[in-house]
């Protein structure tokens, strides 16, 4: 019998776990586009080029954290993994290592980055007008990298010990204070762009000082020391390193379509931006349930719980098919009013109206991805999960190429994404279909 067929049940043991981890999950995640989406919002009021002006920095910006997702995801997984065998205070000190490698690593980005701002933003090929807004967006939005991983780090360390809650509040927090100070910087003070920026550092500095109490109460709780330990530090970014190679090559998919965009012009730019943060506001929704599938798979494995895994995943995968038919109906939905929300032109409102229609319907293919996606993270099967990058990569940029030489537009572009996330699919499906990944133990 297929082991992926499916049986109608009731609501199981397993249901409620997911429910239990994934909805205050879904909570902490929305509310980091949404940092992002607020800013959207707020700046769109400026006009088309400080919109456009965004998106570029934006994913700078984003290229920057999401390289660095390995201080979430790994942390996530093996302090998981520990718990479920037993070792709480080496899962604790674990995630300590992981905070004061986030720390050096964000001084690091920060110092290497703002000299550079003006090369990187050059690289999208922007216009004079709008690189000038980016490039100011960019430095000082940089300030705020390290608080970034700080979170990133502190986050990875409460989901491993199963408490998706705390994350939340955070989140919930910081998410009022950005959107509140967002405002006043930007429309009352009239700082423009910059408001912006200031805002959401400010924000995201705060978030991370919260963080870094809460670990620290578990640190004392669990009796573990809070000091450095540099051979755990280089442990810490040793085994993040395959998770590295997946992220840089989904960067390198959304850095490809976000050059090609901006070459079509500054409306076309604004668009894709704008469409690209919808898309990643669903990403996070969908990734809450892969956050509970990288918690439940990585305590499972720990105990030994084999069977439990393949339980739980095939439970995981339905509620990532149905949560993305929900998120792609409401798109679909809410399609005719989005573009007036960004404050956007004619120009931008058409292109954003035919990109929706091609984000509602990769939801649900969507939502099968990100499940299994984090549970082979929670599994530790990092190294296949790199390797699988680079061959999706491959698959996305040809059809890429095909779009930029025949002018193939926006709608071409996001269905070279639509060949990039089919490829995800069949790889993904394929591990997860076998046992190689399901290892057990500490």
């Amino acid at each position: 019998m297929c082991k992926w067929q499916n049986h109608p049940m009731p609501v199981t043991r397993d249901d409620r776990e997911i429910l239990r981890l994934a909805v205050p999950a879904f909570g902490a995640l929305v509310a980091e586009p949404l940092f992002l989406l607020t800013d959207y919002v707020i700046v769109g009021r400026l006009g088309t080029t400080a919109l456009g002006a965004l998106g570029v920095a934006g994913v700078a910006l984003t290229t920057f954290v999401s390289l660095c997702i390995f201080l979430a995801y790994g942390t996530t997984a093996a302090v998981a993994r520990k718990i479920g065998a037993g070792h709480s205070r080496d899962a604790v000190k674990q995630g300590i290592d992981g905070l004061w490698l986030a720390t050096l690593l964000g001084i690091v980005i920060t110092a290497v980055a703002w000299p550079l701002a003006h090369s990187i933003v050059e690289f999208f090929g922007a216009s004079p007008a709008l690189a000038e807004q980016a490039v100011t967006y960019l430095r000082i939005s940089l300030f705020g990298i390290p608080a970034m991983l700080i979170v990133l780090a502190g986050t990875g360390v409460l989901r491993g010990f199963q408490d998706t809650l705390t994350p939340l509040y955070v989140a919930i927090g910081s998410f009022a204070l950005n959107a509140a100070l967002n405002a006043w910087f930007v429309l009352g003070l009239s700082w423009g762009i910059a408001g912006s920026a200031w805002g959401t550092v400010l924000a995201q500095t705060l978030g991370a000082a919260v963080y870094v109490a809460v670990v620290v109460r578990v640190a004392r709780r669990e009796r573990a020391s809070l000091m450095p330990d540099l051979e755990g530090i280089r442990r810490a970014g040793t085994a993040g390193f395959a998770l590295l190679v997946r992220t840089a090559c989904m960067r390198v998919v959304l850095l490809v379509g976000t050059v090609a965009a901006t070459r079509m012009g500054d409306a076309h730019i604004a668009a894709h931006a704008v469409a690209t943060q919808i898309w990643n506001l669903l990403a996070f929704a969908l990734d809450a349930i892969a956050i509970a599938g990288q918690a439940i798979t990585g305590r499972a494995l720990g105990a030994g719980d084999v069977a439990g895994v393949r339980r739980a995943t095939k439970r995981m995968v339905l509620w990532g098919i149905w949560s993305g038919v929900v998120l792609g109906a409401l798109i679909i939905a809410l399609r005719p009013l989005l573009p007036g929300l960004f404050n956007a032109d004619a120009i931008v409102s058409g292109e954003l109206l035919a990109l929706l229609w091609l984000v509602a319907l990769l939801q649900p293919l969507a939502g099968v991805v990100f499940v299994l996606d984090g549970v082979l993270i929670g599994a530790g099967d990092q190294r296949y999960l790199a390797w699988s990058s680079v061959w999706t990569t491959l698959a996305f940029l040809p059809a890429a190429a095909v779009v930029v030489l025949t002018d193939g537009g926006l709608v071409g572009l996001w269905l070279a994404l639509c060949v990039w996330m089919a490829a995800r699919l069949a790889t993904l499906g394929t591990r997860a279909y076998g046992t190689a990944w399901m290892v057990t133990g500490a």
